[in-house]
């Protein structure tokens, strides 16, 4: 080969050689689009002093981001029904506060197919998925009400360096919540007699907590359901609060309890992420259900379908607890409950949660007529007829105890919302409606502030065509119940 003739070749080789260094880069995992994955990252590569400085400076502009939203697409203000409270006596809001797109009514809405309102990009802003305040990041979030309280019974602090609870305490549950036993039925009047067990509210208007569950329970509860009850007070590591330096909380936590969420045995819309999806854009935002009235539902959770309160109570500390992770709940320090002296015990006294009074419903869950507005049993009427609810919501309790696909994706294309990505919700439980009144924000993601909302929503994604009398006459209902 000649001198030329070997130049040539060594360019020839060296470019080969190059492109396949190229090549083997694009093929390499290095060179890859990153996949996401299903599991935390277990080694934190930043101290803890970082992580805190560095959340805590981005927290004023994340919850500015979630205030934008939520203005946008809600009326927030304080505008409370008149006579309608809820049972401790708080101002049940009143009125629709999804804002619909400039220039439609509900009424023009309600008219188009969902194929048109998809195309045209009408579906309103209030009815997509509502996303977590920083939804990237997830996790339990408290109304500062809770936090308060907590703080001045037990010094254990819920705050988050990262995060604030998002929505206005107007569109919460009261707080606290009574608490209602099937074993000591309300007597219509708050009886606290020393010779008697009639209670009414058991809790006399505290919060249950680790510090006074004994001096309210303890001679009311057998022993077993005293012990269930210690063990839903009692706080547990968690994923933002535990002893690591991969938590949310300024301080080392004892963790969380069961009633932090479930606020005596009720809800105080504390919010988190659903453990059981991936990625987490698709992650649902959990608006914590009421657990009054468990002894009645067959299946527990949105969407997981468990099958047994207890079940489910054994799920909440083992995945929900550690966003279904079981990896980063043994280093964050899960707690394995024993099946017959712990879950039982809790579910024997979940069991006991009864509805608030209904005096208007007779033994069947119907109106009593003499004791009904003219409103309410127009309501009634609407409820079991054109409005079809009682096809899932069916008395005396009014759920199915199935689970139901509403494909509100019909009406809307998929975007990314604040990092949440709106798309298909799938196949939600039937909550009960007894009590619902109690029990704001509505649907499984508080994505619906008042009962006017709600009617608006199912009105249009069932195709049922109300008149506004209709849909006042059905909020009436519902009330009632």
């Amino acid at each position: 080969m000649t001198g030329k003739l070997r130049k040539i070749g060594w360019i020839t080789l060296l470019t080969i050689f190059g492109a396949g260094l190229v090549l083997g880069m694009a093929s390499s995992p290095e060179g890859k689009e990153k996949k996401p994955s299903s599991y935390a990252p277990v080694v934190i590569k930043e101290d803890f002093a970082t992580i805190l400085t560095r959340m805590k400076a981005a927290k004023p502009g994340i919850m500015k981001r979630q205030q934008e939203l939520l203005t946008m697409r809600y009326d927030l203000s304080n505008r409370p029904a008149q006579g309608v409270t809820m049972s401790r006596g708080k101002a049940v809001q009143e009125g629709v506060r999804v804002k619909l797109p400039a220039g439609m009514t509900w009424e023009q809405l309600a008219a188009l197919t969902p194929e048109q309102i998809k195309e045209k990009d009408l579906f309103p802003a209030g009815f997509l998925p509502l996303p977590h305040p920083n939804h990237p990041e997830g996790g339990m979030l408290f109304p500062k009400f809770h936090i308060n309280e907590i703080k001045k019974q037990t010094g254990r602090d819920l705050t988050r360096f990262d995060l604030d609870f998002d929505l206005p305490d107007q569109f919460l549950p009261e707080f606290p919540p009574p608490i209602y036993l099937t074993t000591r039925p309300d007597l219509g009047d708050a009886i606290y007699l020393t010779t008697r067990p009639d209670l009414g509210d058991a809790s006399k208007g505290q919060l249950v907590t680790i510090m006074n569950h004994q001096d309210l329970f303890n001679g009311i509860l057998n022993p077993k359901q005293l012990e269930g009850l210690r063990l839903l007070v009692t706080p547990f590591m968690q994923q933002q609060f535990n002893q690591t330096d991969d938590r949310r909380s300024e301080l080392p936590s004892q963790g969380v309890s069961c009633f932090d969420c479930h606020a005596n045995g009720h809800t105080n819309a504390a919010t988190h992420l659903v453990g059981d999806i991936r990625p987490q854009e698709f992650r649902h935002r959990i608006d914590t259900p009421t657990l009054r009235g468990v002894n009645i539902q067959r299946l527990f959770g949105s969407q997981r379908a468990l099958k047994s309160v207890e079940d489910f109570t054994e799920f909440e500390q083992r995945a929900a607890y550690f966003d279904g992770d079981p990896v980063i709940a043994t280093k964050k320090g899960v707690n394995i409950l024993e099946r017959g002296s712990q879950v039982h015990f809790m579910a024997e006294f979940q069991a006991l949660l009864d509805f608030p009074p209904a005096p208007k419903l007779d033994l069947f869950g119907r109106l009593d007529p003499k004791k009904a507005t003219g409103e309410e049993l127009r309501g009634q009427d609407v409820f079991f007829g054109k409005g079809r609810c009682a096809a899932c919501h069916v008395p005396p309790y009014y759920t199915d105890n199935l689970m139901h696909n509403l494909k509100a994706e019909r009406f809307f294309k998929p975007k990314m919302v604040n990092g949440r990505m709106a798309s298909a919700d799938g196949p939600i439980k039937t909550f009960p409606l007894r009590g619902i009144k109690d029990s704001p924000p509505y649907l499984h993601d508080g994505r619906l502030l008042t009962l006017e909302d709600t009617v608006e929503f199912f009105n249009l994604v069932t195709g049922t065509k109300l008149s506004a009398q209709e849909k006042k006459d059905l909020t009436a209902f519902m009330r009632a119940l």
